[in-house]
């Protein structure tokens, strides 16, 4: 069992739905890169507005521009081992995304071994 406690790093990373890598979508990608990498979670939350560099804005209101809504890929783990994750957001996204560091205060997590 993992456990994680006190100091650690959030990544963010703010996609468009619609960005893809290696065939499938680029958070689902993201997601699987870093569960492959042992990183302690990964989760993707569905924005209904927003927008980026375009300017345009995305919104599940308006059906012509509800096909590229705002993701954001959420990933907490020790700073060592996020920013070892780090080239390859790099390496699939390029520049289709904003990527944030923030340090936070893990209060409880408590993972189960690797199968």
């Amino acid at each position: 069992m993992r456990e994680l406690r006190g100091q650690a790093l959030r990544l963010t990373v703010l996609l468009g739905e619609s960005d893809h890598a290696h065939g499938r979508p680029l958070y689902s990608e993201l997601v699987h890169r870093a569960h492959a990498a042992g990183l302690a979670g990964a989760s993707v939350f569905r924005g209904i507005e927003g927008f980026g560099v375009s300017s345009l804005i995305h919104t599940t209101r308006l059906l012509s521009l509800s096909e590229d809504l705002p993701v954001a890929v959420v990933i907490v783990d020790t700073e060592e081992r996020v920013r070892a994750f780090l080239p390859e957001i790099g390496q699939l996204a390029g520049d289709s995304c904003l990527v944030t560091l923030e340090q936070v205060e893990v209060l409880h997590y408590r993972g189960s071994a690797p199968a």
